[in-house]
């Protein structure tokens, strides 16, 4: 094992080049790992210091075929020395484990674009499932790219056999961490980040932990001391404000923002859901701050779920509810409800593709004309929508002050594309966020259920079973 990992005395020159941005995909099999290798990537790199921002795309079949085309798995990360707000228009690395992987992405290659290819996997019955009627790593159709073609099925597997007291299909699994240690010495990337989390990640069962550890090693390693590399490159450190970091997602952003809105506002959060791709993380993260006096209701469908969330507006607390279009269009006579009573629900909409029951996985920003006048009659509501997935915090905050302020409910349209998607966020000092002042009527004397406040037109905020009202 250590003829595998520890490099030789003599190593092959190789040239330094410095770069500003660097757009990488990962894509392969639904079961090859590449979302956790994409993650572990972006990780290593906000470690670094780089700005990052990611585009994970999933499949949207459960479990499509093995090297299907509709099968293909990706993660796309941004990273640079600037401040960057895309995932990149077009990368400038593939990393293709299977021929499927390789016919779905390699249009969006940008021209001369580097290629990593798993040679092991074009096989004759896998090119066929790809629909290739020829072998593209023989037949020159890839002329126009730096294509490297490595075996690293093979590789890896002889680096872990006799090593590691795992089955072949075990071993099998970790070859991704081979691709992920070829990446990382190409990029300057420091291996202790993801040696770190293996052992966390896998601590329970030490020989996994072993093999993916040395799978990493070895794919860093054998980048370094090859000639299949001649140029290694490097990113600097992004220059941005001084401040504590931490890579969010923007469903992770928009449920912290959430919690902290109600706990600016001193009230509960109430939040009733219906699981639906992709907002379904919102609840799950949620479900994780009871602490925090938080509520999740996981309802038998998505009327229940606004109709429940509408009852802790009622009792004065902060009622929300989280779907994506096909659920908003449920919801749309119990929100007129909320309407008409004037009462601050919010309703999360992370948009996906499509009309009716749409593209679960695919992202769209097309339901603006259904918030705004998607209900039957006079029915007004406040919209907002983020702009970045670490933008989704302070607009989650947003979204609950102006609900409280103007007692109306109020669409928070975030996106699959925010949703998935990973930057850096400065976590803000306490005192510095935003006041969400909630008033109660108490008075009964003083008490007029249609009297309105001058400046914002709202009227007062009274809570059922108060005493004399």
């Amino acid at each position: 094992m250590s003829a595998v990992i520890e490099p030789p005395v003599e190593t092959i020159e190789k040239h330094f080049e410095e770069l500003e941005t660097v757009t990488i995909r990962f894509a392969g099999d639904s079961g090859d790992g590449m979302q956790l290798t994409g993650t572990q990537f972006t990780n290593t790199s906000a470690i670094v210091g780089n700005d990052i921002s990611t585009l994970p795309d999933f499949p949207a079949e459960i479990r499509a075929p093995a090297g299907s085309l509709p099968g293909v798995s990706g993660f796309q990360l941004n990273f640079s020395s600037h401040d960057i707000r895309t995932p990149g228009d077009q990368p400038n690395v593939l990393v293709a484990m299977n021929p499927a992987a390789l016919k779905v992405n390699l249009p969006d290659l940008e021209e001369g674009g580097t290629l990593i290819i798993n040679t092991d996997e074009f096989t004759k019955d896998n090119l066929a499932h790809a629909a290739y009627q020829s072998n593209p790593l023989d037949d020159g159709s890839l002329a126009g790219y730096r294509v490297h073609k490595l075996p690293i099925t093979t590789l890896n597997m002889n680096a872990l056999k006799g090593n590691v007291q795992l089955s072949r299909k075990e071993i099998d699994r970790s070859k991704n961490f081979f691709a992920l240690g070829v990446l990382y010495w190409l990029y300057d990337r420091p291996l202790d980040p993801t040696l770190k989390w293996i052992d966390a990640k896998f601590g329970k069962n030490p020989e996994l932990a072993k093999a993916n550890e040395v799978a990493l090693k070895t794919g860093y390693n054998f980048a370094d001391t090859t000639e299949v590399f001649t140029t290694h490159y490097t990113v600097k450190k992004a220059v941005i404000a001084p401040g504590r970091y931490r890579k969010i997602t923007g469903n992770e952003a928009t449920a912290i923002g959430f919690v902290t809105a109600a706990q600016l506002a001193g009230r509960h959060l109430f939040y009733g859901s219906y699981p639906i791709t992709p907002a379904s993380d919102i609840l799950h993260e949620l479900a994780r701050h009871k602490n925090f006096g938080v509520k999740t209701f996981q309802a038998e469908d998505e009327i229940a779920a606004v109709c429940a969330a509408i009852g802790a507006s009622f009792a004065g607390h902060v009622g929300l509810t989280g779907t994506s279009g096909p659920g908003v269009a449920l919801k749309q006579e119990a929100i007129g409800l909320a309407v008409m009573t004037e009462l601050p629900l919010v309703i999360i909409n992370v948009q996906r593709g499509g009309p009716s029951t749409g593209l679960p996985t695919k992202t769209e920003q097309a339901d603006l004309f259904q918030a705004v006048w998607g209900r039957n009659g006079e029915c007004p509501a406040i919209v907002i929508a983020p702009a970045t997935p670490a933008d989704c915090f302070s607009m989650a905050i947003e979204a609950v002050r102006l609900a409280f302020k103007y007692m109306v409910p109020v669409f928070y349209l975030s996106d699959g594309y925010l949703a998935n998607g990973a930057e850096p966020w400065a976590v803000p000092e306490i005192d510095k966020l935003p006041t969400i002042d909630v008033k109660f009527v108490t008075d009964p004397a003083n008490f007029m259920p249609y009297a309105r406040n001058v400046a914002t037109l709202a009227r007062s905020y009274a809570l059922p079973g108060t005493l004399g009202l």
